[in-house]
């Protein structure tokens, strides 16, 4: 078999069983992350992707809301009270939850920043993520924030 003898053949056979062993205990797991995130710090939520945050209004138009939570915590990992406050925030079209001691600027005051320093594209990824526009949309705003900060 391709010029391989039988003991070749045996360590393929054992890296191979030992990385679907690797994949299959991921899958139990849930894939949630082992350590620690960068957006664990205290008041930051993770990214909350545009089409997660649809299909958690519609669970919740469903009356699903059991499933929009669990929704939440497979796709961010976050705690049960966590996911539950974040699914409630986005079903009520409310901004979404930051712990109250960790208050950060506003959106425009953030972009500012980001296009003072030179980076535009970082502004546009910002407001795309936090407000669920497009590509297109995102830039015009990014583009009205002027840097001195009258806009």
């Amino acid at each position: 078999m391709f010029g391989l003898g039988t003991v070749e053949v045996l360590v393929l056979a054992v890296i191979v069983i030992a990385l679907l062993g690797v994949g299959l205990a991921a899958v139990r797991a849930g894939a949630r992350p082992a350590g620690p995130l960068a957006w664990r710090s205290p008041g930051l939520l993770p990214p909350v992707s545009a089409d997660l945050q649809h299909r958690v209004r519609e669970l919740y138009a469903e009356n699903k809301k059991i499933e929009a939570i669990k929704l939440i915590r497979e796709q961010t990992g976050l705690g049960l009270k966590e996911a539950k406050d974040l699914a409630e925030a986005l079903a009520a079209g409310r901004p979404l939850p930051v712990a109250p001691d960790h208050a950060r600027p506003d959106l425009a005051s953030r972009v500012r920043e980001l296009k003072a320093a030179g980076r535009g594209e970082q502004a546009v990824f910002l407001v795309r993520g936090e407000t669920g526009m497009g590509q297109a949309e995102a830039e015009r705003f990014v583009d009205a924030i002027d840097v001195a900060g009258e806009a």
